[in-house]
């Protein structure tokens, strides 16, 4: 190789390697650095656990006998994270430990910290464990015994690790202060803050009848037709349940027909339609087996009744659990096929 040529290379090798090596000590650097800060990050977060609980159970005594470990031991962690900080977290008398600004702010931080690593190990569990554990639900009475707890009767007899609690109440339960991981609400959701909800299903009310009933009396072609039926009407507390139905302008109108029987139980409503008292009006999920027995059969069918929404809700949270999103995503296949208007 001639000798210039040869310089040039060796002058390309040199600089090439040059390169390289300045790539690879930034790498090192940079690399080191990372470790520093992780290996950093790791003493501090060894002490974290010690320095929440002395925060929620509000002294370092308390916090040594729910970690089972000695007094010293809390107090050594918790001055190990303030000298890693470079922080005073507490404020410390000898009768109690409050948090300075700085401690709030870390402590704010770290418990949302911990809510991660906890919703991480969720996750992982799920994924290992399949459905399984505790799932508690609050529903209404009549819709949770007549259409909600077959299907999650159904979701349980496929997860044999899956244990229900299932709460009947027509008072809307308060997921968080009640303890409920699931409730079916029907109807306006009011408040939904810090819930997450989901449609599963619709309620569509309607009129029925027996057949005997309008055998004797008729039956109603319209609306105003009404006022010349009986009817066995729902009624709490002195507050009638309207019956709401499209006008003939098509917008929804309130009706009150003439009754003498009023309860406060749809089911005994339905009983007493289906043995001709009167008209009723009642949701279609409710009167589904009658109407295909022939005991009751709806009236005024071409004129639209109130529709409404039934939804699932839940407690907002970052990762929801297997067997609370099983039991939803059941719940809107069946009931939504159920219930479509």
């Amino acid at each position: 190789m001639p000798a210039g040529k040869e310089q040039l290379g060796c002058s390309l090798r040199q600089d090439t390697w040059g390169r390289s090596s300045a790539v690879f000590a930034r790498f090192r650097r940079d690399f080191g650095a990372r470790q520093s800060t992780i290996a950093a990050m790791t003493r501090i977060f060894v002490d974290v656990p010690a320095f929440v609980t002395v925060v929620q159970e509000g002294s370092f005594s308390a916090a040594a006998r729910r970690l089972d470990v000695s007094r010293s031991a809390i107090g050594k962690a918790v001055a190990r994270l303030e000298s890693r900080l470079s922080a005073r977290l507490f404020h410390r008398t000898t009768r109690i430990q409050s948090l300075t600004e700085d401690g709030q702010a870390f402590y704010e931080h770290c418990l949302r910290a911990l809510a991660e690593l906890q919703a991480g190990k969720a996750l992982l569990d799920s994924g290992r464990k399949g459905v399984s554990g505790r799932l508690r639900v609050s529903m209404p009475v009549l819709f949770g015994r007549l259409c909600v707890a077959p299907v999650l009767l159904r979701l349980a007899a496929t997860h044999s690790e899956l244990e229900l609690i299932l709460g009947f109440s027509d008072r809307p339960a308060d997921l968080f202060e009640d303890g409920f991981d699931l409730a079916v609400r029907m109807g306006p959701l009011g408040d939904g803050a810090g819930l997450m909800t989901r449609r599963i299903a619709y309620e569509r009310m309607s009129i029925f009848a027996a057949p005997a009933y309008l055998n004797r009396h008729g039956t109603p072609n319209a609306v105003a037709d009404l006022k010349h039926h009986q009817a066995v009407t729902y009624e709490r507390n002195d507050r009638f349940q309207k019956w709401v139905l499209a006008g003939e302008d098509g917008l929804p109108q309130e009706v009150r027909p003439p009754t003498r029987l009023r309860f406060d139980d749809l089911g005994a409503i339905v009983d007493a339609a289906s043995a001709g008292f009167g008209l009723a009006w009642l949701p279609g999920w409710l009167v589904r087996e009658r109407i295909g027995s022939g005991e009751l059969v709806p009236v005024l069918m071409d004129i639209p009744g109130r529709v409404s929404e039934i939804h699932a809700v839940w407690p907002e949270t970052p990762f929801l659990p297997r067997r609370i999103r099983a039991a939803i995503d059941a719940l809107a296949a069946e009931l939504m096929h159920l219930t479509t208007p």
